[in-house]
């Protein structure tokens, strides 16, 4: 694309999109940088000036099975050639949703018994709270409606979903979060932890406070907690040993149901179809979308366990019809897309190969920086990583926020041609390649990161 016609799509863009997690004034004054993406193939994305770029985060951990799939683009060809488009109201259906929906089941197991659909993992979670409180007015527990989250966990950017998230990068300013909701500890030993507490330790602790939290607000009002089973966005942090297995026992003591927020670990990101595999979890409810359809058409959804969907038909004979929809519920386009790339994931075992190069990803991060001076603490499971950035490792002293460290290393990763994230909670550089990604490839994301974070030590 010659410069011309670059700088002219920048400035329309500028003057007409509304771009989400963006410092609005800065990039339309032109302060920001603009980059304008025109094509994509495998792991490495391109944009208009034709600078490739390995993508080590898979868009927003969504791309898992790689760009250029033309198995999915012609699913979503033949299907808009056949049914575009029709509602799933009052019992309407179509082949490709009958068809993803046996298979999420199936895969899930765990009780699993329905999946309700909609388009973003934010309306996934706005479901499970709707579904929540219906559950409880059905059977007859009105007070029954509080919904637990955790610190840095991340479930949406809706009033309610918003609500969810402890990240206060998404609730200062808007009046979030609401007071149905409640936050309990972050489970990352390493600024958490006790000197000389172990892992199962610590997760007793995690849980000792969550029954505490129980307690002060009355049994009788606390419906459900929510997790993700690595927190994600709120800097990739894997549970510590026992963790999920304390938190069921406190939820089963006080009825409280298991929300599995699976957007980012469904679908074999953590080595496993989902990461309530990988942790033994018992969830109730599982949000789902991103590596649904490895965001080749947006889709999420919500898998019901048979304890709430026993009660869903309950509710449905005493009140009739549930009240609950979306427009673009199951659409067809989305399931169509679903069940290509699904065949792929399942066909190629990326679960498999998440666990074979995730396990070698892992390795070679600790190898690299576990001895890095700015490095305090590297983490991860599957195809999924952090590097947590520190001032003094031996103090464990955090950087000053105004240094931007995360921000610099992954500025310094894009000049290297490598796109990792800058997480929004510390000093944090976040890795998610698509799962089809090789030891090679690993190999090569790895020198890249060295690379940037070592220039970015350097001028420290």
């Amino acid at each position: 694309m010659d410069k011309a016609r670059i700088a002219e799509l920048s400035v329309t863009d500028r003057a007409n999109v509304f771009h989400p997690s963006t410092h609005l004034a800065q990039f339309a004054r032109g302060e920001a940088p603009n980059r304008i993406i025109t094509k994509a193939e495998g792991i490495y994305i391109e944009d208009a000036e034709g600078v490739r770029s390995l993508d080590g985060f898979s868009g927003l951990y969504c791309v898992n099975v790689g760009y250029g799939r033309k198995e999915i683009a012609d699913a979503i060809a033949e299907q808009a050639n056949t049914l575009a488009y029709f509602h799933a109201y009052v019992g309407h259906s179509h082949e490709p949703v009958i068809k993803l929906s046996e298979r999420i089941v199936r895969k899930a197991g765990m009780g699993m018994q329905r999946v309700y659909y909609g388009m973003s993992g934010s309306d996934a979670n706005e479901t499970n709270i709707k579904l929540v409180w219906y559950y409880n007015n059905v059977l007859g527990r009105p007070e029954k409606k509080k919904i637990i989250s955790r610190q840095r966990g991340y479930h949406g950017s809706g009033i309610m979903t918003g609500s969810l998230t402890g990240l206060g990068l998404f609730q200062d300013h808007f009046d979030l979060p609401v007071n149905v909701i409640k936050h309990t500890m972050c489970p990352h030993q390493y600024w958490n932890g006790m000197d000389g507490e172990t892992e199962e330790e610590f997760s007793q602790r995690c849980a000792d406070e969550l029954e505490k939290m129980i307690i002060a607000e009355g049994p009788d009002t606390v419906a459900a907690f929510i997790g993700e089973p690595i927190l994600g966005t709120g800097g990739i942090i894997p549970p510590p040993a026992g963790y999920w297995q304390a938190i069921q026992k406190v939820l089963d003591k006080y009825d409280v149901l298991l929300i599995a927020d699976e957007v980012i670990t469904g679908f074999g990101r953590t080595g496993q179809y989902f990461g309530s595999h990988t942790y033994g979890m018992k969830p109730d409810l599982i949000a789902i979308a991103k590596g649904l359809t490895s965001a080749y058409l947006p889709l999420s959804g919500v898998i019901v366990g048979e304890r709430v969907w026993k009660v869903l038909e309950q509710g449905t004979d005493e009140f009739g019809a549930i009240g609950h929809g979306w427009t673009y519920s199951a659409h067809p386009m989305c399931a169509a897309a679903g069940n290509a790339n699904l065949d792929i994931v399942d066909k190629e075992d990326l679960p498999a190969n998440a666990r074979e190069v995730g396990g070698y990803f892992q390795q070679k991060l600790h190898e690299t920086f576990g001895d890095h001076p700015m490095v305090g603490e590297v983490r991860g499971v599957g195809l999924m990583a952090a590097l947590e950035f520190v001032a003094d490792k031996d103090k464990k002293e955090r950087f000053d926020p105004s240094k931007k460290v995360g921000y610099s290393v992954a500025g310094a990763c894009l000049e290297e041609g490598l796109i990792a994230r800058a997480m929004p909670h510390g000093e944090i550089l976040g890795f998610a390649p698509p799962l089809i990604v090789t030891k090679d490839d690993i190999d090569t994301i790895v020198a890249k990161a060295k690379t940037a974070v070592d220039k970015v030590y350097a001028a420290l």
